[in-house]
């Protein structure tokens, strides 16, 4: 009986184990591509810093500046499509769990 009670238990936990690891993997891939931005980023940051010293005039730094501009633009839409694909999946994974799991429910009734 006990054995019984576990193993139904243990089913009836399963979607929330799945939505558990849905989560883990958004999170953990979100992680990943705010890490890649961050590091784009600096390094657009010290390549501009070192690029400032070959201004000769102010047309060189509006201009250095503009790249630099457009390319801290460029880093952060694909950082933000990326964050919407990720949570994109995420979210139809979790609409997915949730109907499988009320279909089961109602056939179990």
């Amino acid at each position: 009986m006990f054995q019984d009670m576990t193993k139904q238990f243990n089913e009836s936990m399963a979607p929330f184990r799945e939505l558990v690891n849905i989560q883990t993997k958004m999170l953990e891939e979100l992680t990943r591509q705010q890490m890649e931005c961050t590091k784009a980023c600096l390094e657009a940051t010290m390549q501009q810093s070192s690029e400032l010293q070959k201004c000769k005039n102010p047309n060189d730094l509006i201009e250095l500046q503009q790249a630099y501009a457009k390319e801290l633009e460029t880093t952060l839409k694909a950082a933000n499509e990326q964050n919407l694909k990720a949570l994109t999946e995420a979210q139809q994974a979790m609409q997915q769990l949730a109907q499988g799991s009320l279909e089961a429910f109602s056939g179990k009734q």
